[in-house]
């Protein structure tokens, strides 16, 4: 399973089902798994199985056809980065930027202390 592995086992596999979806292996028109195929798949229960297709239909991603299957009826949203996410990445950017502009000077302090340490007239 590719989804996260917090929260109920029943939401995990709804996760997995999306990015699945997201990623083409369930192509819109196409039929989810079936209930005994996900049991199989995950190890779960009916009662897990059906719960996660059923978050997926209540959200309008998936839809059942009585007597037949579930079919993908469109791709899931995709979900916006958290604020903490952001700051997060702001953060990281800024020290990217401080490390390189550290290792500049340090090239340049470097280059200038070879320069003063070699002896006169001797080049590389």
């Amino acid at each position: 399973m590719t989804a996260s592995t917090r929260g109920p086992k029943y939401r995990q596999i709804a996760n997995d089902l999306r990015a699945k979806i997201a990623d083409g292996t369930y192509p819109v028109g196409e039929a989810l798994p079936s209930t005994s195929q996900l049991m199989a798949t995950y190890g779960v229960s009916v009662t897990v199985a059906r719960a996660a297709v059923k978050e997926l239909q209540n959200e309008g991603i998936a839809e059942g056809q009585p007597g037949k299957a579930v079919y993908v009826q469109r791709e899931p949203t995709p979900v916006e980065p958290s604020t903490e996410y952001r700051e997060i990445t702001q953060q990281i950017e800024a020290l990217r930027e401080a490390l390189d502009e550290a290792v500049q000077q340090l090239d340049q302090r470097l280059t200038e202390l070879e320069q003063t340490a070699r002896p006169p007239g001797r080049s590389r």
